[in-house]
């Protein structure tokens, strides 16, 4: 067994390693790839790389990337290719990409796209004046970065958008996230993503890993047959936490290792 695994750790992945079809869904940043300042340099540590590719070899096995980053963006830092395996859940399960199918989405409205362009360009005009702060633009909304930013500066920049989407959008979704606050006018969820994949792919197991609160949706909605997995610290309801990235990447190397034993 791989180091660092704690001995229940290694019951609860056997446990789901022995299910006829696994889905393994996972998290982006801070999941399988470091967060840092630049969203758009993220990518996967050469670990959890390794331990993805394990997976989508492992036979009657499904991995997925669910992420709040939208589809293009998501392809992006995945470096996801159209030959890939890789199942994508973007916009926090807004949008899809699916082997052989490629783009799947919802229909959006024109008249939220309208609003949603109108707000995206009032919340830069509105933190403008305000040094390292980032308004992303998300295929259903847009996202308030303020990683690079000074405290008091990422404190009136939320405060300033708060109060133009309470005033222009109050109907909108809001979710909060390490350094960055998303408003949508989808209410998508993890959870629903996890739903519509689980379908998709008729999985009998679901393993799913992430290391942030928008995450918590999805943990709570897996079932006794599931393993829910956090990566950080903080209270959470997935049964099992690991400390690191680098300890996820364990977890799934050692899950791909036994998929192959059990059903061999």
């Amino acid at each position: 067994m791989s180091a660092g695994i704690s001995e229940d750790a290694r019951t609860a992945i056997r446990r789901v390693a022995a299910s006829d079809s696994l889905l393994v869904a996972l998290d982006f940043d801070g999941t399988l790839a470091d967060l840092v300042d630049d969203p758009m340099e993220a990518r996967m540590l050469p670990a959890a790389r390794a331990a993805v590719d394990a997976l989508v070899a492992a036979p009657d096995t499904t991995v997925a990337f669910v992420s709040g980053r939208s589809l293009a963006d998501l392809r992006v830092i995945a470096e996801h290719l159209d030959t890939s395996q890789v199942l994508l859940a973007g916009s926090h399960g807004a949008e899809f990409w699916i082997p052989g199918e490629g783009i799947v989405t919802h229909e959006e409205d024109l008249e939220d796209a309208g609003l949603r362009d109108a707000l995206r360009a009032h919340a830069v005009e509105a933190t403008g004046h305000l040094e390292g702060i980032w308004i992303e633009p998300k295929t259903f909304g847009f996202g308030v970065h303020t990683r690079r930013a000074a405290p008091a500066d990422a404190d009136e920049a939320n405060r300033l958008v708060d109060a133009l989407v309470q005033s222009e959008a109050p109907h909108w979704r809001r979710r909060t996230g390490h350094n960055i606050i998303e408003y949508a006018f989808r209410h998508e969820g993890k959870d629903s993503a996890i739903a519509e994949l689980r379908g998709r792919t008729g999985a009998t197991a679901v393993l799913f890993a992430g290391d942030d609160v928008t995450d918590e949706d999805a943990l709570r909605s897996l079932d006794d047959t599931d393993l829910g997995v956090h990566v950080g610290a903080r209270e959470t309801a997935a049964s099992l936490t690991v400390p690191d990235i680098a300890t996820l990447a364990a977890v799934l190397t050692q899950l791909a290792s036994e998929r192959v034993a059990s059903l061999e």
